[in-house]
């Protein structure tokens, strides 16, 4: 059940920020082009290079690929003044990019999370990784056809968080 006040995944991803043909082969590259999604900051040069920036710190401290072909990309804090409100990107690579995680799988799935608070920022973090530890969830994304099709099965498996 959604505790008052909370942001469900469903508040922060929309079909604008979906992209279901990734096409990056790095985990540089892949950074990039999931941050091209992002409306209004995909077309701001230093605004993307901020973000980028950020990103690429904390992959430096520690791979954010969390295993079963999932990464979960954010910043290491909250990017204040970079964004009004919570943006999850999702993005989803045909073969998987090597990615460093844990158990060595390419990373397949790609939520990038940016948020203008703290509590949001881990909030969120904290939700994607309690829907994607269904198995069934994470080959339903696989197989997804469309952005309007992903946003309903993260719906539907936050309901049941």
């Amino acid at each position: 059940m959604k505790k008052v006040g909370a942001l469900a995944l469903r508040d922060v991803i929309s079909t604008a920020t979906i992209k279901l043909q990734l096409t990056s082969i790095t985990r540089e590259t892949v950074l990039d082009e999931l941050a091209g999604q992002i409306p209004g900051i995909g077309g701001q040069p230093q605004m993307r290079e901020t973000l980028l920036r950020a990103l690429l710190e904390r992959e430096q401290l520690h791979s954010t690929g969390i295993g079963d072909g999932i990464a979960l990309p954010h910043a290491r804090n909250a990017l204040v003044g970079l964004v009004d409100e919570a943006i999850i990107v999702f993005g989803r690579h045909a073969q998987g990019i090597p990615y460093e995680a844990i158990d060595g799988v390419p990373a397949r799935l790609f939520f990038l999370l940016i948020a203008p608070t703290v509590t949001q920022h881990l909030s969120l973090l904290a939700r994607l990784s309690r829907v994607l530890r269904d198995p069934r969830l994470r080959q339903n994304l696989l197989a997804a056809n469309c952005p309007e099709e992903v946003l309903s099965l993260i719906e539907e498996a936050e309901t049941k968080i």
